[in-house]
């Protein structure tokens, strides 16, 4: 969130010295460094489109995706209250929304295919058959620059629930975060069933070491 929205925010205050392309590099950059630096803690999901996934997988335990939600949500909102407190609130706190010209359903479809393709990512690279160990942080990280680069000024290529909300929560702006809760949603889900058309059912030990880091053995 600090980076991804603090991009936005920054980008406001210093008139334009950050531009679209770091804006959307420096989320995927991050998202690199916090897997390989937690992933192996707790499956680093940072996502609640990516616990949802990893649940109906058979990698993760439902009974601890409500407390990981949770957190997504509390640490998205403590990081844009933390850019209002430092630097004002400026664009709207990095929210996310469709661009000009763009509807909602636009928008929508756009999160959901950007989503798809984010959870495959991250699920292919989790599996027994393809695991690739820290190395898969290179393609999420990757993935998301790319979605980012040519899908932002179309919906803000949010593809995480709890990315949109921060703003929101902060705010008291809640008019297009459905888009970012359904759309992503559903992308998972298709996901989802992609993974399981591949590669089969979920629930074998790369997916589950992936998912729960340390966890897995508890």
């Amino acid at each position: 969130m600090l980076a991804g929205a603090g991009a936005v925010v920054v980008n406001a205050v210093s008139n334009g010295a950050i531009g679209r392309t770091a804006a959307v590099t420096a989320p995927g950059l991050a998202v690199l460094a916090i897997i390989l630096f937690m992933g192996a803690v707790s499956g680093a999901h940072l996502n609640p489109a990516v616990t949802l996934a990893f649940c109906l997988r058979g990698d993760f335990p439902w009974r601890r995706s409500p407390g990981y939600v949770l957190v997504q949500l509390i640490g998205a909102t403590l990081a844009c209250l933390f850019l209002w407190a430092v630097y004002g609130d400026h664009a709207g706190l990095g929210a996310t929304g469709p661009g000009a010209g763009i509807a909602d359903w636009q928008a929508l479809l756009t999160e959901l295919v950007l989503t798809l393709g984010l959870v495959s990512t991250i699920l292919g690279t989790a599996s027994r058959a393809q695991n690739v160990g820290a190395f898969s942080a290179v393609a999420v990280g990757g993935y998301i620059i790319l979605a980012g680069l040519w899908s932002s000024p179309v919906s803000g290529a949010s593809m995480n629930p709890a990315r949109s909300s921060g703003p929101a929560f902060a705010s008291g702006d809640f008019a297009n975060l459905w888009i970012y809760w359904v759309g992503p949603a559903a992308g998972a889900v298709i996901a989802v069933g992609v993974a399981w058309l591949l590669r089969g059912p979920g629930g074998d030990p790369g997916g589950v070491g992936a998912a729960r880091g340390k966890l897995a053995d508890n």
